[in-house]
């Protein structure tokens, strides 16, 4: 069956959607939106495209995790936690920028068809691993997102130039606390998905554990992220700092992972 009118059902929902987010925020009155039956309406496309990543991750008994739905797969549930998260925060004004994101990664499938299928023997563990995996990545993508539109208020606010769209934004201060709190989670499952790795990687994947680039590279932004909140903790860091630190570990966690995934892919055809 094909994927294209689904694909295309959710993604006009997605836009939709982000055109009125976008006109509230601008006005003023995107957490007024959010309360109301278009901001429980965003729940329908994200079902269309979690059917949609359902159908083409699971390949028979393996599980497919090749570049374009690793991506599509991470973006969908950056999303869902934006979503999910609006009921406990104020974070309307931050989904009407994420919408877009969410329209785009419905797209992702459809735009770079996959050429070649890369599946993956599956069992309980490893799709445990997967999912721990993938909602890191995911956290520490609205971490590094938070950090952004942190550096560019900042900047904004210093030289009065902010757009409108950036003025109804939630204070900084509330941002950066709510960056913290989702670096210190994204690190527990970051965490756990290095020490399943690196113990269980016999049962996992079939063989025994070897240190690689790509686990350097994990590591690596581990302990960015590590660091990054001592230093909140004991030097009271915040502002650019955060942001610079933030912005860091995120780049080693994409180069560790997509940028691995890209090399094999895209350029060495495996």
């Amino acid at each position: 069956m094909s994927n294209l009118a689904p694909t295309i059902v959710a993604f006009f929902a997605y836009s939709t959607l982000a055109f009125f987010f976008w006109r509230a925020q601008v006005s003023g009155n995107a957490e007024a939106l959010n309360r109301s039956s278009l901001g429980h309406a965003i729940g329908i496309p994200l079902t269309i495209q979690a059917g949609l990543l359902y159908n083409n991750l699971i390949v028979g008994s393996n599980l497919n995790l090749s570049l374009v739905y690793s991506i599509s797969l991470i973006l969908w549930l950056t999303v869902l936690i934006y979503w999910i998260a609006r009921f406990f925060y104020p974070l309307a004004n931050i989904l009407s920028l994420v919408l877009p994101l969410a329209a785009i990664s419905v797209l992702l499938p459809e735009i770079f068809p996959d050429t070649r299928t890369h599946s993956e023997p599956t069992s309980w563990m490893f799709d445990a691993h997967v999912l721990v995996a993938m909602l890191a990545y995911s956290l520490f993508t609205i971490a590094a997102l938070h950090a952004g539109l942190m550096s560019f208020v900042e900047k904004g606010l210093h030289h009065a130039t902010l757009p409108n769209v950036f003025k109804n934004l939630p204070p900084l201060l509330t941002m950066e606390t709510l960056l913290f709190r989702i670096i210190g989670v994204g690190l527990v499952l970051l965490t756990l998905t290095l020490a399943s790795g690196m113990l269980f990687s016999e049962q996992i994947f079939g063989k025994p554990w070897q240190f690689s680039h790509k686990v350097l590279l994990g590591f690596i932004s581990w302990g960015v992220f590590a660091i990054l909140l001592l230093g909140r903790t004991f030097k009271g860091w915040r502002g650019r700092t955060a942001v610079r630190w933030t912005l860091s570990g995120f780049g080693f966690l994409v180069l560790a992972y997509l940028g691995t995934k890209f090399v094999l892919e895209i350029l060495l055809h495996r």
